[in-house]
Protein backbone atom coordinates (compact mmCIF):
# COMPACT_ATOMS: atom_id res chain seq x y z
CA UNK A 1 0.00 0.00 0.00
CA UNK A 2 1.22 3.37 -0.81
CA UNK A 3 2.57 5.89 1.89
CA UNK A 4 1.12 8.97 -0.18
CA UNK A 5 0.04 11.43 2.31
CA UNK A 6 -0.54 14.68 -0.36
CA UNK A 7 -2.84 13.06 -2.70
CA UNK A 8 -5.11 16.07 -2.90
CA UNK A 9 -2.61 18.86 -3.52
CA UNK A 10 0.40 17.01 -5.23
CA UNK A 11 -2.29 14.74 -7.83
CA UNK A 12 -0.01 11.71 -6.43
CA UNK A 13 -2.21 8.71 -6.39
CA UNK A 14 -2.53 7.12 -2.93
CA UNK A 15 -4.27 3.97 -1.55
CA UNK A 16 -6.62 3.95 0.76
CA UNK A 17 -8.09 0.77 2.94
CA UNK A 18 -11.73 0.95 3.21
CA UNK A 19 -14.04 -1.17 5.49
CA UNK A 20 -17.92 -1.92 4.25
CA UNK A 21 -21.12 -3.51 6.15
CA UNK A 22 -24.68 -3.68 6.44
CA UNK A 23 -27.40 -5.05 7.98
CA UNK A 24 -30.41 -3.90 6.53
CA UNK A 25 -31.98 -4.24 3.07
CA UNK A 26 -31.71 -1.46 0.40
CA UNK A 27 -33.15 -1.40 -2.75
CA UNK A 28 -29.89 -2.52 -3.92
CA UNK A 29 -30.93 -5.93 -1.62
CA UNK A 30 -30.03 -7.63 1.27
CA UNK A 31 -27.00 -6.62 2.39
CA UNK A 32 -24.42 -9.12 0.26
CA UNK A 33 -26.12 -7.77 -2.62
CA UNK A 34 -25.56 -4.17 -1.10
CA UNK A 35 -21.65 -4.86 -0.38
CA UNK A 36 -21.30 -5.75 -4.03
CA UNK A 37 -23.40 -3.00 -5.44
CA UNK A 38 -21.53 -0.34 -3.23
CA UNK A 39 -17.97 -1.80 -4.69
CA UNK A 40 -19.19 -0.66 -8.27
CA UNK A 41 -20.06 2.65 -6.78
CA UNK A 42 -16.85 3.12 -5.22
CA UNK A 43 -15.21 3.09 -8.94
CA UNK A 44 -18.09 5.15 -10.81
CA UNK A 45 -16.70 7.44 -8.03
CA UNK A 46 -13.34 7.70 -9.41
CA UNK A 47 -12.01 5.31 -6.62
CA UNK A 48 -10.33 2.65 -8.20
CA UNK A 49 -11.11 -0.83 -6.08
CA UNK A 50 -7.65 -2.77 -6.62
CA UNK A 51 -7.91 -5.78 -4.36
CA UNK A 52 -11.34 -6.85 -2.33
CA UNK A 53 -12.19 -9.53 0.05
CA UNK A 54 -14.33 -11.87 0.09
CA UNK A 55 -17.66 -11.11 2.21
CA UNK A 56 -18.35 -12.27 5.93
CA UNK A 57 -20.99 -12.50 8.47
CA UNK A 58 -20.36 -11.54 12.04
CA UNK A 59 -22.87 -11.28 14.98
CA UNK A 60 -24.23 -7.25 15.39
CA UNK A 61 -23.15 -4.93 17.70
CA UNK A 62 -23.61 -3.83 20.18
CA UNK A 63 -26.95 -5.89 20.67
CA UNK A 64 -26.41 -9.57 18.81
CA UNK A 65 -30.49 -9.93 18.40
CA UNK A 66 -29.89 -7.32 15.43
CA UNK A 67 -29.80 -9.02 12.47
CA UNK A 68 -25.90 -10.33 11.48
CA UNK A 69 -23.94 -7.91 9.83
CA UNK A 70 -22.39 -8.72 6.21
CA UNK A 71 -18.55 -7.08 6.29
CA UNK A 72 -15.81 -6.59 3.77
CA UNK A 73 -12.58 -4.44 3.25
CA UNK A 74 -11.45 -2.59 -0.45
CA UNK A 75 -8.10 -1.08 -0.98
CA UNK A 76 -8.99 2.09 -3.32
CA UNK A 77 -6.28 4.01 -5.25
CA UNK A 78 -7.54 7.75 -5.61
CA UNK A 79 -5.61 10.89 -6.64
CA UNK A 80 -7.61 12.34 -3.63
CA UNK A 81 -7.03 13.94 -0.12
CA UNK A 82 -8.75 11.41 2.45
CA UNK A 83 -11.24 14.31 3.42
CA UNK A 84 -12.51 13.70 -0.54
CA UNK A 85 -12.36 10.05 -0.55
CA UNK A 86 -14.23 10.42 2.60
CA UNK A 87 -16.83 12.74 1.04
CA UNK A 88 -17.62 10.25 -1.78
CA UNK A 89 -17.96 7.44 0.50
CA UNK A 90 -20.60 9.09 2.34
CA UNK A 91 -22.14 10.15 -1.30
CA UNK A 92 -22.02 6.00 -2.12
CA UNK A 93 -23.56 5.73 1.64
CA UNK A 94 -26.78 8.04 1.35
CA UNK A 95 -27.43 6.54 -2.43
CA UNK A 96 -28.34 3.31 -0.51
CA UNK A 97 -30.22 5.27 2.39
CA UNK A 98 -27.76 5.42 5.33
CA UNK A 99 -28.77 7.73 7.44
CA UNK A 100 -26.45 8.57 10.58
CA UNK A 101 -28.88 9.07 13.70
CA UNK A 102 -27.83 6.53 15.70
CA UNK A 103 -24.45 5.65 16.62
CA UNK A 104 -23.78 1.57 16.47
CA UNK A 105 -27.42 1.49 15.22
CA UNK A 106 -28.44 -0.50 12.73
CA UNK A 107 -27.61 0.33 9.15
CA UNK A 108 -28.42 -0.39 5.46
CA UNK A 109 -24.24 0.17 4.43
CA UNK A 110 -21.23 1.88 6.24
CA UNK A 111 -18.17 2.88 4.43
CA UNK A 112 -15.40 3.71 6.92
CA UNK A 113 -11.99 4.90 5.45
CA UNK A 114 -9.53 2.63 7.75
CA UNK A 115 -6.51 4.46 6.80
CA UNK A 116 -3.84 6.05 3.93
CA UNK A 117 -0.40 4.03 3.87
CA UNK A 118 1.24 5.65 7.23
CA UNK A 119 -0.94 8.72 7.57
CA UNK A 120 -1.32 9.71 11.27
CA UNK A 121 -4.41 12.62 11.03
CA UNK A 122 -5.40 15.17 11.96
CA UNK A 123 -2.15 14.33 14.00
CA UNK A 124 -0.37 11.72 16.60
CA UNK A 125 -1.65 13.05 19.80
CA UNK A 126 -5.08 13.95 18.48
CA UNK A 127 -5.45 10.37 17.23
CA UNK A 128 -4.10 8.78 20.60
CA UNK A 129 -6.79 10.57 22.07
CA UNK A 130 -9.44 9.19 20.52
CA UNK A 131 -8.11 5.48 20.34
CA UNK A 132 -7.70 5.58 23.92
CA UNK A 133 -11.15 6.89 24.45
CA UNK A 134 -12.91 5.51 27.63
CA UNK A 135 -15.55 2.65 26.40
CA UNK A 136 -18.48 4.45 28.11
CA UNK A 137 -17.63 7.43 26.11
CA UNK A 138 -17.50 6.11 22.62
CA UNK A 139 -21.18 5.93 22.59
CA UNK A 140 -21.52 9.80 23.24
CA UNK A 141 -18.88 11.30 21.34
CA UNK A 142 -18.10 11.50 17.64
CA UNK A 143 -14.89 12.97 16.31
CA UNK A 144 -15.81 16.44 14.53
CA UNK A 145 -12.30 15.92 11.93
CA UNK A 146 -11.39 12.69 10.35
CA UNK A 147 -9.27 10.51 12.55
CA UNK A 148 -6.61 8.37 10.62
CA UNK A 149 -5.92 5.50 11.08
CA UNK A 150 -9.60 4.54 12.42
CA UNK A 151 -9.47 4.80 16.20
CA UNK A 152 -10.63 1.46 16.45
CA UNK A 153 -9.20 -0.42 13.86
CA UNK A 154 -7.17 -2.51 15.98
CA UNK A 155 -9.90 -3.89 18.12
CA UNK A 156 -12.35 -4.91 15.47
CA UNK A 157 -12.24 -8.53 14.37
CA UNK A 158 -15.21 -7.59 11.84
CA UNK A 159 -12.50 -5.37 10.13
CA UNK A 160 -9.15 -7.17 10.63
CA UNK A 161 -10.85 -10.69 9.36
CA UNK A 162 -11.20 -9.46 5.88
CA UNK A 163 -8.25 -6.59 5.61
CA UNK A 164 -5.92 -9.78 6.43
CA UNK A 165 -7.27 -11.14 3.31
CA UNK A 166 -6.13 -7.64 1.06
CA UNK A 167 -3.47 -6.07 3.24
CA UNK A 168 -1.77 -8.43 5.84
CA UNK A 169 1.51 -6.48 5.72
CA UNK A 170 0.40 -2.60 6.18
CA UNK A 171 1.54 -1.73 9.25
CA UNK A 172 -0.46 0.58 11.89
CA UNK A 173 1.40 4.04 11.98
CA UNK A 174 1.06 4.94 15.42
CA UNK A 175 1.00 0.96 16.83
CA UNK A 176 3.45 -0.60 15.18
CA UNK A 177 1.99 -3.92 14.18
CA UNK A 178 0.80 -5.32 10.91
CA UNK A 179 -3.00 -6.46 9.96
CA UNK A 180 -1.98 -9.99 10.41
CA UNK A 181 -0.30 -9.11 14.19
CA UNK A 182 -3.00 -6.89 15.05
CA UNK A 183 -5.46 -9.80 14.07
CA UNK A 184 -3.71 -12.70 16.02
CA UNK A 185 -3.38 -10.45 19.32
CA UNK A 186 -7.63 -11.18 19.02
CA UNK A 187 -9.49 -13.82 20.89
CA UNK A 188 -9.61 -16.70 19.23
CA UNK A 189 -13.58 -16.77 19.84
CA UNK A 190 -14.32 -13.07 17.94
CA UNK A 191 -11.72 -14.12 15.19
CA UNK A 192 -13.86 -17.56 14.37
CA UNK A 193 -16.73 -15.34 14.64
CA UNK A 194 -16.37 -13.90 11.42
CA UNK A 195 -17.53 -16.13 9.07
CA UNK A 196 -17.06 -15.94 5.29
CA UNK A 197 -19.83 -16.65 2.72
CA UNK A 198 -19.71 -18.88 0.21
CA UNK A 199 -20.32 -16.95 -3.54
CA UNK A 200 -23.31 -17.44 -4.95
Amino acid sequence: MSDGQDAGNSGRIACYLVALGGNVATQGGAPEATLRAAIQEMSKAGLEVVRQSRLFRTSSFPDPTDPEYVNACVEIRAALSPAEVLRRLHHIEAEFGRERVQRWGQRTLDLDLLAQGDTLLPDGATYALWRDLAPEQRLLRAPDDLILPHPRLHERSFVLVPLAEIAPEWRHPALGLTVQEMLDRLPRADRDSVRPIAPD
